[in-house]
């Protein structure tokens, strides 16, 4: 017998390819599992960070992150789905030009649709 995945398990998987795909600084991966028409809404600048709307506006978000951040590295603490939203707890770790390291933490709030990411909301605390 083959039991499916549920919806939510599902969902998971998703969304930690798509945080797989960011640590191995894979835009191309990252970007496939987007939809076309997809919204990242980045922590900064506060209050309310910046809106990036479609697959051209995100990828070149992610591709200058990349080439700033050369040190950084997303850990999960905690995901969970429910239906098409999934929620996951991250703590974000980089080193500065003079090779210090340094964290913070946050929460990113996803919307999936067709098993494709179509909305990514981020929130920082701090």
């Amino acid at each position: 017998m083959i039991i499916q995945p549920t919806h939510d398990q599902a969902t998971i998987r998703l969304i930690t390819a798509f945080n797989d795909a960011l640590n191995a600084r894979d835009v191309d991966r990252m970007m496939s599992l987007m939809s076309t028409d997809c919204v990242f809404e980045n922590t900064y600048p506060p209050p309310d960070g910046t809106r990036y709307v479609g697959q051209a506006a995100v990828r070149a978000f992610w591709e200058q992150f990349m080439a700033e951040s050369q040190e950084a590295r997303f850990e999960i603490e905690e995901i969970f789905a429910h239906e098409e939203h999934c929620i996951m707890l991250w703590r974000y770790h980089w080193k500065d030009q003079a090779g210090t390291p340094g964290h913070i933490r946050g929460v990113d709030v996803y919307t999936v649709r067709d098993d494709l990411i179509t909305k990514k909301r981020s929130y920082v605390k701090g």
